[in-house]
């Protein structure tokens, strides 16, 4: 029996005249804002907030604030599975690459790949197979080997050819800070990701990336609210140019302030001990439009989907695969 797996990337601008597709796995994430009566303005909005932002780190050389814009691509990769001749595609991971526009140098500058992570393996895993190990436990627990499948598939994808002939780094990805940690600020600044702080402990979603092969470091950019959770490979300080962090910090801040106010857009910002709480009442709103409940819906419909359409069916296959899998 023979069985291969390959990958392959397609993307779709995201700006103002985006338009979801049926099968995005961003419906939980950006689609949400591209729907409904306020879809264009919201796209706008959010837009201008990224470029705003943008300019406002990038303030070398740009009197006016106005040099750069931000161009963003959503790249989904498919996973293909070739089981002794029969082809067949699963949806796998949905990513975001920036691209940076010089208005004064009229030249595109490459941003960087990751950003926003989205996976439906992941979604099964968080959101299905997670909640089933759980149900009438006394104690909560992790499943044994949570998270090898899905790493395994993504340094596959990020060490994959294809991966290389579309982008030239490693990805970054950029998440919210947990509010069930403790963070604490540390004298290590970097002129653009800010301060670095440390948790208190590690969390679940560190130990799951972790197995993807990233590592994580917390930093606060200047005049942020909150600290970034940065997952990377390598070198996070020293792969990538200041330009190429900025695009990355302004577009995933602008998206937590819509989706994490409380956190992200709190009116008074992270001391030097920390513990984000989503129930604060001191934060403001964003002028975008964005349904936080159905995000969350959706992730669990997205795992049931991945457990009906790839995991049962294909589960002798990726025990094998994994089993096997050697970077």
């Amino acid at each position: 029996m023979s069985t291969d797996f390959t990958f392959s990337i397609k993307s779709i601008n995201f700006d103002e005249n985006y338009h979801p597709s049926d099968n995005t796995r961003i419906t939980t994430n950006f689609a949400n804002l591209a729907r409904g009566s306020s879809r264009q303005e919201n796209l706008r909005n959010a837009l201008r907030m990224i470029n705003n932002r943008f300019n406002a780190l990038a303030n070398w050389d740009n009197p006016t604030g106005d040099r750069y814009s931000v161009e963003l691509e959503i790249v989904s990769v498919d996973m293909n599975i070739d089981k002794e001749g029969n082809s067949q595609t699963f949806p796998t991971i949905e990513v975001l690459k920036t691209n940076i526009i010089d208005h004064t140098t009229n030249k595109r500058i490459e941003g960087i790949v990751g950003n926003n992570f989205s996976s439906y393996v992941r979604d099964y895993d968080f959101s299905v197979l997670l909640l089933d190990h759980n149900k009438n436990q006394p104690k909560f627990s992790i499943p044994d080997n949570f998270g090898d499948l899905h790493g395994k598939l993504f340094k596959s994808f990020v060490s994959s050819a294809i991966y290389k002939q579309h982008f030239n780094k490693p990805p970054v990805i950029c998440l919210s800070v947990s509010d069930n940690k403790i963070y604490h600020r540390s004298e290590n600044q970097h002129p653009v990701l800010g301060f670095e702080y440390h948790p208190n402990e590690s969390s679940l979603t560190e130990q799951y990336f972790r197995k993807m092969g990233l590592q994580v470091r917390y930093f606060m950019p200047p005049n942020s609210a909150a600290p970034l959770a940065f997952y990377f490979f390598g070198d996070l300080l020293n792969d990538y140019t200041n330009l190429e962090l900025i695009s990355t910090i302004s577009t995933m801040e602008t998206f937590q302030k819509i989706y994490r106010p409380e956190i992200y857009n709190a009116n008074s910002s992270a001391g030097q001990r920390y513990q984000p709480n989503l129930k604060n009442s001191d934060h403001s709103l964003t002028q975008i439009v964005y349904d936080r409940e159905e995000r969350s819906k959706l992730a669990v419909e997205q795992g049931k989907f991945t457990e009906e359409y790839f995991i049962k069916p294909y589960r002798a296959l990726l025990e094998q695969w994994s089993a096997n899998y050697v970077l």
